[in-house]
Order: structure tokens, then C-alpha cells, then sequence
């Protein structure tokens, strides 16, 4: 049995921490290490069938570490295993009672200042991509679905963080870079070898990060202190859009961490009706926060019990799937149905749990404990001050910051790649153009 530890770089940055598990981009299946006595091994989870089920996956021979696992849109799952400076990559399949493996290569990392994790699986799951690092530059590497095995396709200056795909084909990618002790968004074209401009910059003296994009709707999540200095801010864009990035009071919850971790796909002509899911950590524990740019609320929810926290994929139709485990369930996925969704289908319904009422308005009921795994006894709700920009609940106002479109952005070409529009960056805005709705 493989003994699974994983390393604290494989974490995810300026977040709530690891997610539980990993899903495809098309919700088929998902990947988690799972406990298994005193280590970790990993598993692959099936979603697309009636009912989810679990297949354990322990590879390799004893003692041998794994880092993280992916799922690829096949069945197999990838993993990342450290060893002595490199890190070996290798395909996971069930082959009835045992495990099957497919060695891929290695990734040679001779500073120990270099760090190597998994990028977000790639739109069409048949590739998967790596980030190694360095102390002055980031390699972006491709380590599953290659025709040539492993292969280097990009050097970027600088640390890179984060990691969000800007398209379907799985082409553009953006990254968080971090030079001269501020971290600026940019993005990097895979099909041009690599090629990098800007996307995200506010101010200059700003920290500006892409938490998640929806290719879709050209929705866009980041993270920036910007609107208030020293104090990281949720916001929210368009791609390729010249309309302001706003930063909704609503998304400000006190004594909480706010994470963003699914967007609602499909909704290609209206980003601000997508729904947003946010995994919210407080002192009384974690839940789910449902949020969409045009309703400038946060509705909030209990978290099923068991849920692999930070983990859940959206469907086009407005369902929020939720995967979780528990001694009674070990694979099991929670659907959380949003009040206002036009198609609903017969399921577990995830109640809200009680708020503070607004000034002439009565309080509302409590969430009722109810049976299954998302009844928990309801999620807690963050109180913070009178104050109406602490409320998780209150109407807000926004803080824009207009965008500027990037004269070199209109388009490419190039011999043998497809033609793919180049996303338009979030440029800088003065903050004398402060407008307050």
C-alpha cells in the first residue's frame, strides 16, 4: 500500500487551504487521497453514473509518497509523487481486484528552493499540466496527454501562483506573478510557445490575483487590495469587457475567510447571472455561500456533512453538487438546489439557515435539521457591527474600478494554430475614478 503524506506546497495559495478533492472539468469524475489507517492513498471517484461510488487506487510500492492526485476524463487518475529532487508522474486505472500503472516520466527540480504542483484540470480532461516554481521563473509543464511525453511548453519570469484556464481548449492560461514584491495576474497563450501579457492590473502598487474564470461567460473572480489597501478584497470582471471590476461589500464578511471555488457554466451572454459558490471559514467552522454579480447578496447555506471541503462543481442547470464522506456514506454527493431556479429536479434540498433581519423586515425561520447528509444543523452566520458592508446579507454598494482594453490584445494567427481571440486586460484605473453605487 502506498503511504501518501502530503507536502505543504501542494496547497493552494492565499486560499481557505487544499480542496477535498479534485473534479474533471466535465463533473465525471473526481480524485481525492482518502484516509486509509494511519496513511493516505488515493481514489477515484465516478459521478456520472445513478449513484457515486469510490475505487481505491493504492500504486506504487511501499513507502512511496504521493503529493496529489488528478482525475483525467478517462478514468485514470494522474499522481504526483516526490523523490529525492524530482517528481515522478504516473497514471492510476482500476484492473479488477488491483491497480494498474502507467509511468509517465519525471520532473528533475535540483533547487530545493523549486516548488511542483498540479495546475486545475484542463477544460476536456485529457491533459493535465504542472507548475514548477523556481527562485526568479515559473516553468509551466505538461505531464499527462502530451504526444511526447513530459514536456516544458512555458518560462515565465517570476514566481507564479494560482492557476485559472481562460478557454475551452484548454490554451490560455492565467497565473498569478509575483515581481518586485507585488503579485500581478497575467496570461500565458500555451499554443504560442508560451507567449505572456498582462490581464490584471489595478493600480500599481495593488495585489491582483485571478482566483477563477468561467470561459463561458468570461466571469472572472479576483482577489485584490486595491479598493482597500492592505486588505485583500473579492471582486469580480469580464473578460475582454471595458465595464468596470467591482468589489460588492456583500462579499465582506467579518472574522471569515471567503473563497470562491465553482462557477456556474453556460450562461454565455449574462456573466452576471452566473452563480458563484464560496466556501466561508469562520470560528464556528465552514459553509456554503451562494453569490451572483447582479443580485449583490450572499445567500448562505449549511455544508453537508462530511463535505470535502473547498470542493463542488455547478451544473448549467443551477445545481450545486457538493461531494462529501462520512462513515456512513464514504461516496457521496450533496445537490444543493438554490430558491429562484427555474429547472429543478427531484433531489436533496439544501436549506438556508436563519439571518438577521433588516430593519422592518421579520426574521426568518431557522433551517430545520432535517435527515441526509446536508442536514447538519445548519450553517453558523457570521455576525459582525451594525455596519451594513459587514452584513452577509445586505444590499451593499460597489467600489468600481474602470477597465481599460489593451491595444495589442485584438487577435492572432500564426501558422498550423487555431485562431483564438486574446483575452483584453483588466488595466490599471486611477483611484481619483472611485465610484460608489
Amino acid at each position: 500500500m502506498t503511504v501518501c503524506a502530503i507536502e505543504p506546497e501542494a496547497g493552494h495559495e492565499g486560499g481557505a487551504g487544499r480542496a477535498g478533492c479534485t473534479i474533471t472539468a466535465d463533473g465525471c469524475y473526481a480524485a481525492r487521497l482518502a484516509p486509509a489507517g494511519d496513511s493516505l492513498v488515493p481514489e477515484r471517484w465516478t459521478l456520472d453514473g445513478p449513484e457515486p461510488y469510490a475505487v481505491r487506487l493504492p500504486g506504487g510500492g511501499p513507502g512511496e509518497p504521493c503529493a496529489e492526485v488528478q482525475p483525467l476524463s478517462d478514468g485514470r487518475v494522474l499522481v504526483r509523487r516526490p523523490a529525492g529532487g524530482r517528481h515522478t508522474f504516473s497514471l492510476l486505472y482500476p484492473t479488477g481486484p488491483g491497480t494498474g500503472e502507467l509511468p509517465l516520466g519525471a520532473v528533475a527540480c535540483p533547487d530545493e528552493d523549486t516548488r511542483l504542483r498540479l495546475l486545475p484540470p484542463a477544460p476536456g480532461g485529457e491533459r493535465a499540466y504542472a507548475l514548477a516554481v523556481g527562485p526568479r521563473s515559473t516553468a509551466v509543464w505538461l505531464v499527462a496527454g502530451g504526444a511526447f511525453g513530459l514536456q516544458q511548453l512555458a518560462e515565465v519570469p517570476g514566481r507564479c501562483s494560482g492557476g485559472a484556464w481562460l478557454d475551452r481548449e484548454g490554451r490560455m492560461l492565467a497565473l498569478d506573478r509575483e515581481m518586485g514584491g507585488r503579485s500581478k495576474a497575467v496570461v500565458v497563450d500555451l499554443g504560442r510557445g508560451g507567449e505572456m501579457s498582462p490581464l490584471l492590473q489595478i493600480a500599481e502598487g495593488s495585489d491582483d490575483r485571478v482566483l477563477l474564470a468561467d470561459p463561458d461567460s468570461g466571469l472572472l473572480l479576483i482577489r485584490s487590495d486595491a479598493p482597500s489597501p492592505g486588505q485583500d478584497r473579492l471582486g469580480w470582471g469580464v473578460l475582454g469587457s471595458t465595464l468596470p471590476v467591482r468589489f460588492p461589500r456583500c462579499l465582506r464578511l467579518a472574522d471569515c475567510t471567503v473563497t470562491p471555488f465553482a462557477v456556474q457554466p453556460g450562461q454565455l451572454l449574462t456573466p452576471e447571472r452566473c452563480a458563484v459558490a464560496l466556501r466561508v471559514d469562520g470560528a464556528l467552522g465552514s459553509w456554503i455561500g451562494v453569490w451572483r454579480p447582479a443580485e449583490r447578496r450572499v445567500d448562505h447555506f449549511p455544508a453537508p456533512a462530511g463535505w470535502l471541503a473547498g470542493s463542488g462543481l455547478w451544473t448549467a442547470e443551477g445545481e450545486l453538487r457538493l461531494p462529501y464522506s462520512t462513515g456512513a456514506v464514504p461516496c457521496g454527493v450533496a445537490v444543493l438546489r438554490v430558491p429562484g431556479q427555474e429547472r429543478r429536479r427531484a433531489g436533496l434540498d439544501v436549506r438556508p439557515p436563519a439571518r438577521p433581519a433588516r430593519s422592518g423586515e421579520p426574521a426568518a425561520p431557522a433551517a430545520p435539521s432535517g435527515s441526509g447528509p446536508a442536514a447538519d444543523g445548519g450553517a453558523p452566520s457570521p455576525n459582525g457591527p451594525a455596519d451594513e458592508e459587514q452584513l452577509p446579507y445586505c444590499s451593499g454598494d460597489m467600489t468600481d474600478f474602470l477597465l481599460t482594453p489593451h491595444a495589442g490584445s485584438t487577435g492572432h494567427g500564426g501558422s498550423g494554430a487555431s485562431s483564438a481571440p486574446r483575452p483584453v486586460p483588466l488595466q490599471q484605473a486611477p483611484l481619483g475614478r472611485l465610484v460608489t453605487k
